[in-house]
């Protein structure tokens, strides 16, 4: 599954093989001003819409829909507030609406510009509008382009819990242009290198070992070691989507590494207190911890971990808040089974095991040693 140089529009493809739901991922620099003959490459298109986010849109809607355009696309352009609260019921009512008043129909495609959150939103709309939209990614954050814009996991938060309405809804192509991360301010930067770290962690000790020789580059957003970082970890996640599609079998859980505790602190801080790279940083280390309290993990392998987490300037520290809704929201996680927390646990660098039955106080340890002192 190594990257090669098949795509017209892109240095390097990875190939995401999944029978007849089988796309690309197209990645290069300077390559997004090719999305419409990217798109019309690959199906009949006579209408999209465009959705994306206020602070995306300024940057780039523009471009995108003149490239949509000069091949006869018509557009509907679509702009939501730039956050998390847009993944809401509100919202999507409010696209569904607005996208039917334009005239959708079943041959429209929806196009997805932005970061996670666009992704996931554009992603739902796709996959409920009309019963099932052709779907196009062109992800515009680090974290976006390395995690949440492949393997078709699309959705919206309630209030209660994050993520927990929505489907799985492949896209037909993913389009990434590393240059746009110019524009991209520091902290959500560097919010998406924490799921690059959970790839080393999860899969490639070697991959890891790569990170922690080159953090200067990587702040520096040197585009060379960019375009390696973003190709090996959409190969990563490319094979574990390819062999568990739909988390039918557990592999795909090992993708929510640090996730269970995340999720937790984006719920119970406020949606948009964290962005979800910062949880996701806090929750591996949790993660981790319970890994030394099970006995199956090396403290100095946490040790690793904080130490290149902290070096890319990521936060690594528990915020003191309410423990008993932290516990709260970690059972209402969607890898909770018949009442019983399941965990993704570190044995070794490059290996995770979906750990069923956690003892809530060992959880919460996990968490509370996290405290700063």
């Amino acid at each position: 599954m190594s990257p090669t140089n098949t795509s017209p529009f892109a240095s390097q493809t990875v190939h995401v093989p999944l029978s007849e739901r089988s796309y690309d991922i197209s990645i290069g620099t300077g390559n997004l001003a090719e999305v419409g003959r990217w798109t019309a490459s690959l199906r009949t298109v006579t209408h999209a819409v465009l959705i994306s986010d206020s602070n995306v849109a300024e940057h780039y809607l523009e471009n995108v829909n003149e490239s949509l355009t000069a091949e006869r696309i018509r557009v509907t352009k679509l702009v939501v507030p730039a956050g998390e609260p847009s993944k809401s019921v509100a919202t999507s009512q409010e696209l569904w609406e607005k996208a039917l008043a334009d005239r959708v129909d079943r041959k429209s495609i929806v196009v997805a510009l932005g970061g996670g959150v666009i992704g996931d939103l554009a992603g739902f709309i796709a996959a409920t509008m009309t019963r099932g939209l052709d779907f196009f990614q062109i992800p515009t954050t680090l974290l976006a382009q390395v995690d949440s814009s492949v393997g078709g996991k699309v959705g919206i938060n309630l209030p209660a819990a994050k993520n927990i309405v929505g489907c799985f809804w492949q896209p037909k192509g993913v389009l990434i242009d590393t240059a746009v991360l110019e524009t991209l301010p520091r902290r959500e930067y560097l919010s998406g290198l924490a799921e690059v770290v959970k790839y080393g962690v999860i899969l490639d000790p070697e991959f890891f070992e790569y990170l922690e020789a080159n953090v200067q580059p990587i702040l520096d957003r040197d585009s060379t070691v960019l375009q390696k970082i973003v190709a090996r970890s959409c190969e990563l996640k490319a094979q574990v989507v390819a062999e568990d599609e739909r988390e039918t079998t557990g592999l795909r859980a090992i993708l929510n590494y640090g996730h269970t505790y995340c999720h937790a602190l984006e719920t119970v801080a406020g949606y948009g207190e964290y962005l979800h790279g910062e949880a996701v940083s806090v929750g591996m280390l949790c993660a981790s911890r319970l890994g030394e309290k099970l006995g199956v993990f090396d403290p100095a392998l946490t040790e690793r971990q904080h130490n290149l987490l902290t070096a890319l300037g990521l936060p690594v520290e528990v915020p003191r808040i309410d423990e008993d809704a932290i516990l709260s929201a970690m059972q209402r996680d969607k890898k909770v089974e018949h009442g019983k927390l399941r965990f993704i646990v570190p044995h070794c660098i490059g290996k995770v095991v979906l750990t069923p039955d956690v003892p809530a106080d060992v959880a919460m340890a996990a968490w509370t040693d996290g405290y700063a002192g």
